[in-house]
């Protein structure tokens, strides 16, 4: 099977790894696979940059498409054109501007799929498509009146995320302690409510004096999580890690003992979750998203006491996460279903 997925983005964020994982998943069942991305936008500085990665992997499509948001119409019609003449059996859409161009361009004999990365994409205006997937069980409803296959697409992992051999050298080495840590692994947005975390773990001191908070990331609010962590007099026991990337993130996940995930950002899967799940860190996290069937502790409300009582609880979910091969094939299934509803 031919696939091509189209990624209008220039960042290798949001869904973009989840997308890349997916794409080696399929060609290691024997497909055909490429990913499109955002080929015009450069001035990126704040964010890593997909290109690189996805050429790296393998997976970078080289069929001329600028696929940018930020495309003048000439340019847009340059990508109708070029789509149209592309020989895939299968169009996988991810974002709002790649479904837009798929409508028009999609090859003939071609399967378009969709993907909803958050709930904001699920609007009147939705373009059709003869398959979706959305990425929690709870939004399958909102897309039930399309008639059409639609499937859950969770969060896939790389196989870099495992629990660590030796944590107490590799605690070392990060140079953190060896007692209770807990961490928040995204970037500093309202979103996040990294102060809610910050000042949740004030309250969890009084419980675990020996915890000590790792907030890894950076973004608009970093300096004044730092100054919030200052007027609560936490400097001595929180860690600000900075941005992290590959193994390196893999690393300050495996050195955790918790991860608090307080809010989801533009992927719902809850990508963070998952990995630190295959870390063996334990998971607190608020109802968004996927992060309701990752969580091994739930937060029933984005508030200090609720936050707390989920870390003090102790909870561990007993279910597990399904491997990248098996969701893949759940995918490739969904291609067959959207294909033969057309018929």
């Amino acid at each position: 099977m031919r696939i091509l997925h189209l990624l209008a983005s220039p960042f290798w964020s949001g869904p973009a790894e989840n997308v890349a994982l997916l794409a080696q998943a399929q060609r290691a069942l024997g497909h055909e696979v490429t990913v499109a991305v955002d080929r015009k936008r450069r001035d990126i500085a704040a964010e890593e940059p997909a290109v690189p990665r996805f050429q790296a992997l393998g997976l970078l499509d080289e069929g001329g498409l600028a696929l940018s948001v930020k495309s003048p119409p000439w340019e847009l019609w340059s990508d109708l054109r070029a789509l149209r003449q592309r020989k895939v059996d299968v169009l996988h859409a991810h974002f709002t501007h790649d479904h837009l161009l798929a409508r028009w361009g999609t090859p003939k004999g071609a399967v378009r799929i969709r993907s909803i990365h958050a709930p904001r994409s699920l609007r009147a205006s939705l373009p059709e498509a003869a398959g979706y997937t959305v990425p929690a069980s709870h939004l399958r409803a909102r897309l039930e009146g399309r008639h059409r296959p639609v499937q859950v697409l969770p969060a896939l992992v790389d196989p870099m995320f495992e629990p660590t051999k030796d944590r107490q050298t590799l605690r070392r080495d990060l140079g953190l302690g060896d007692t209770y840590l807990v961490g928040m692994i995204s970037t500093f947005q309202e979103s996040r409510r990294h102060a809610l975390g910050v000042e949740a773990f004030a309250t969890l001191t009084r419980h675990r004096p020996e915890a000590r908070l790792v907030l890894v990331g950076d973004g608009a609010l970093l300096d004044a999580t730092r100054t919030l962590v200052t007027e609560r007099r936490l400097t001595g026991q929180v860690t600000f890690a900075g941005y992290q990337q590959g193994p390196a993130f893999a690393n300050w996940l495996q050195a955790l003992d918790e991860v608090w995930i307080l809010g989801l950002g533009n992927d719902w899967s809850a990508r963070a979750a998952a990995q630190a799940r295959a870390c063996g860190v334990r998971v607190v996290a608020v109802n968004e998203g996927a992060l309701p069937d990752l969580a091994d502790a739930k937060v029933e409300a984005p508030t200090v006491d609720a936050v707390v009582a989920a870390a003090l609880s102790g909870a561990r979910a007993t279910t597990e996460h399904p491997t990248n091969t098996l969701i893949a094939t759940s995918v490739l299934d969904l291609y067959q279903q959207a294909a033969e509803a057309r018929r």
